[in-house]
């Protein structure tokens, strides 16, 4: 059995925002010391970096604002009061996010981390957010 705790899917929605609870679980594991070793070489980078790029935030600037919370309703909170996008760029982020994979340049890196992880063959992972919920365990 894998000690490893999985964050949230990127599929989750906080705030109108995809992701946005994953990355959440990842300060929160990070600041327990318990985010996992895979995880940590990208942390606030890959989609963690997409998702603070279009919120417009720095990443120790809201790193500090988990840590100064204790349930997911105060991020929630602070998220809705401080970020001011519009629900049409957020769809924009998640549309964005959650079809990476799907064509263009990244279609061949996701092939590459699919044969990878020795999940080449399967079709019904056709995006890098199947590719990490099949990782999971949840696809």
């Amino acid at each position: 059995m894998s000690d490893i705790i999985y964050p949230r899917s990127p599929k989750e929605i906080m705030s109108g925002w995809v992701h946005l609870p994953r990355f959440v679980d990842k300060i929160r594991l990070s600041l327990a010391g318990k985010l996992a070793d895979d995880y940590t070489k990208n942390f606030t980078k890959g989609f963690d970096g997409w998702w603070l790029t279009a919120a417009g935030l720095e990443a120790d600037a809201f790193i500090a604002v988990v840590k100064n919370t204790i349930i997911d309703g105060q991020v929630a909170d602070w998220v809705a009061q401080n970020i001011k996008k519009t629900d049409v760029e957020k769809a924009a982020f998640a549309t964005n996010l959650l079809d990476c994979g799907r064509d263009g340049d990244a279609a061949g890196r996701l092939q590459h981390r699919k044969d990878q992880a020795g999940v080449g063959g399967r079709a019904d992972i056709q995006t890098f957010v199947d590719l990490i919920d099949a990782d999971e365990k949840r696809l």
